[in-house]
């Protein structure tokens, strides 16, 4: 595993929200946690990273079921949704992922768990030093959606009352795989 100044604390801020945080030896080891965590539909966007590590195929291999469809006609609520991001911020446990993509959007709201594939090394301190970044994934002439994702998705404005998943999923579940890519723009 790469070690990141910034990875324990990234952890331990991620499991404060409620997210499930594994550190993975390799992308193959991550698609059997994931593979024995969820069963139905699994949505991954295509990216970068996804067709790099032809992440579909190692999932399938895993047993995951991976939707071939178009994301909008996957069924009520999908299983399971699986991204890369951006990069993390360690004072928070926060992702970010560019999610202009429309998959990417549907990937991370709408079933009920998420993972998300992190390299230690895109690991941030915080907000101030995702500035840089955030304005290198905003630069060029079309708007651009920025997902700021921590902990699973909550609210509690039914009646005052904390709500797991209602508005997204009910479980975040972060793992750590070192060398996947150290590039903050590439997801």
């Amino acid at each position: 595993m790469v070690e990141n100044s910034h990875l324990q604390r990234f952890m331990e801020a991620a499991r404060r929200v409620g997210t499930e945080v594994a550190e993975c030896d390799d992308l193959q080891q991550a698609a059997e946690y994931i593979a024995a965590k969820t069963s139905g539909r699994t949505l991954i966007p295509e990216t970068a990273l996804v067709r790099k590590y032809a992440l579909r195929k190692m999932m399938r291999e895993a047993g995951s079921e991976v939707y071939a469809g178009k994301f909008r006609d996957a069924g009520r609520v999908p299983a399971a949704g699986i991204t890369f991001c951006n990069f993390a911020m360690a004072d928070t446990g926060t992702v970010v992922l560019d999610s202009t993509n429309e998959d990417v959007r549907l990937a991370t709201t709408l079933p009920e768990y998420h993972f998300v594939l992190v390299d230690p090394e895109k690991i941030l301190a915080d907000n101030l030093a995702a500035v840089e970044p955030l304005y290198a994934l905003h630069d060029g002439g079309e708007p651009r959606f920025i997902a700021y994702i921590t902990g699973p998705s909550r609210t509690a404005d039914i009646e005052r009352v904390l709500t797991i998943g209602c508005h997204g999923p009910r479980e975040l579940h972060i793992l750590v795989v070192g060398s996947l890519s150290s590039d903050l723009m590439e997801m």
